[in-house]
């Protein structure tokens, strides 16, 4: 008679649990007031730790008293005495009124499919804006989407020039130096006219980017043009022009996770992250106060040693070791955890720790470990306040890309990017971004 007893028992505990986890894997729908708090998450105040304020200098000295608001890589680069942190105030970085309305206007519209990289249903603005959950097996994969749906390009931009330049991290000697210019178009998924879609689309894309060299002689003219697609399975088409060989190549997928152009930084790296949703598992790891690289350009110590633009404009300063540091002041803002691992065994990195400002949802930290699990690659992207920086970036609610440092802590080398960034609504045509217009740019 015990034996049909314990079996009733099992089955009805089995049953309870997986009513159990039904329920609690049920989205909850998001309300008006969670996209007030996810764009406005200092609405009840700025962060604050004990002993930090405006002006205190982050270094080895002191590096045990403000652990707790560092990421493991400025840690280490700081107990290496290689960077010091300039600690700034904390300051709103409100985004676009445009996006927020947009946001509200597709509320609980998105969701995720049933395969890592599906998201259906999404029109434009935030598409997921309730607080992240630990519990929520794909709250990581959602803030991906948050982040690709916001970054910081807006629907049109150009970053032009763009120098890069490449570091031996111990003597500061700058090997080569690189002059870029980028563009960046939204097809789909919009604030400004069009709105929401550039058509015609016939290859559904929903973000493409185009750079170019201007120098130095050997690299002049080479191009490279990624197109992603609306469907992030799809992933994403790429071609370079060597002008050199005056010929187009097809990228072959490692040329996405290669070395480009020799520096420290990857075509996937591009943005923070440039590759496909759907070739990575996402984990959610928590939200922090950490001090995250964003600030008023116009505040800051701009260079003297890149030659200033015909407006006036100057470039932020690098520092630390090597030259290999943004010269920048600090925040301490509310920031989301995000870890992907590469599903493919072959991908030269085991795993990346993105850092995410929760306000703007851009990436602006990034810690890259190699295939052993060690961490290899410290990557900062600052972002300066749209209205401390050029006139025509004034009052466009959206981050601006200022410098990023990509360093490479084992083979103590760096590349340093110092930008000059603005949003471009008339001088970005979709005829830009053609695999034929890479012919005719010679």
């Amino acid at each position: 008679m015990r034996r049909p007893t314990m079996r009733i028992s099992t089955v009805i505990t089995s049953l309870g649990l997986v009513l159990f986890s039904s329920i609690t894997s049920q989205a909850i729908a998001a309300t008006a007031q969670d996209v007030e708090s996810s764009f406005n998450p200092y609405a009840k105040g700025f962060p604050s730790f004990n002993g930090l304020k405006p002006g205190v200098v982050i270094q080895k000295n002191n590096l045990d008293q403000f652990k707790a608001i560092l990421d493991p890589g400025l840690q280490q680069v700081i107990a290496n005495g290689w960077y010091e942190i300039k600690v700034g105030p904390t300051t709103q970085f409100l985004i676009n009124s445009k996006f927020i309305e947009a946001s509200k206007a597709n509320l609980n519209k998105a969701t995720l499919g049933a395969e890592v990289g599906e998201i259906k249903n999404y029109l434009t603005g935030r598409p997921f804006v309730e607080e992240p959950d630990l519990k929520d097996p794909r709250a990581g994969e959602k803030l991906a989407w948050n982040f690709r749906a916001g970054a910081g390009i807006g629907d049109n931009a150009v970053i032009a020039p763009f120098y890069w330049r490449y570091r031996d991290l111990m003597s500061g000697k700058v090997e080569r130096t690189v002059k870029f210019s980028f563009n960046f178009l939204k097809f789909k998924h919009r604030i400004y006219d069009p709105e929401p879609n550039i058509t015609p689309n016939p290859a559904d894309l929903a973000v493409a980017i185009y750079g170019k060299v201007f120098d130095p002689p050997d690299l002049k003219n080479t191009q490279i043009l990624i197109l992603h697609a609306d469907d992030d399975r799809k992933g994403q088409d790429g071609y370079m022009y060597l002008g050199f060989q005056r010929r187009v190549r097809r990228m072959a997928p490692g040329q996405y996770t290669d070395a480009f152009l020799g520096s420290d930084v990857m075509v996937e790296d591009f943005e923070g992250f440039n590759g496909k949703i759907a070739d990575m598992k996402w984990t959610y790891k928590g939200a922090q106060n950490l001090m995250l690289p964003m600030f008023n350009h116009n505040e800051m110590t701009l260079a003297n040693d890149l030659p200033p633009e015909a407006d006036g404009y100057k470039f932020l300063n690098v520092s630390g070791q090597g030259g290999c540091f943004p010269d920048i002041t600090w925040q301490l803002r509310k920031t989301f955890i995000v870890e992907a691992e590469p599903l493919d065994p072959k991908h030269p990195i085991s795993k990346r720790i993105f850092y995410l400002d929760a306000q703007s949802m851009h990436i602006v930290r990034t810690l890259v470990y190699d295939r052993k699990g060690e961490l290899w690659k410290v990557g900062t992207l600052g972002k300066t306040h749209a209205d401390a920086h050029l006139p025509q970036n004034k009052g466009v609610g959206m981050p601006i890309d200022d410098i990023f440092s990509a360093v490479d802590i084992q083979a103590k080398h760096c590349t340093t990017g110092q930008f000059k960034g603005y949003l471009d609504l008339k001088n970005n045509p979709p005829s830009l971004f053609q695999v034929q217009n890479l012919r005719s740019g010679d």
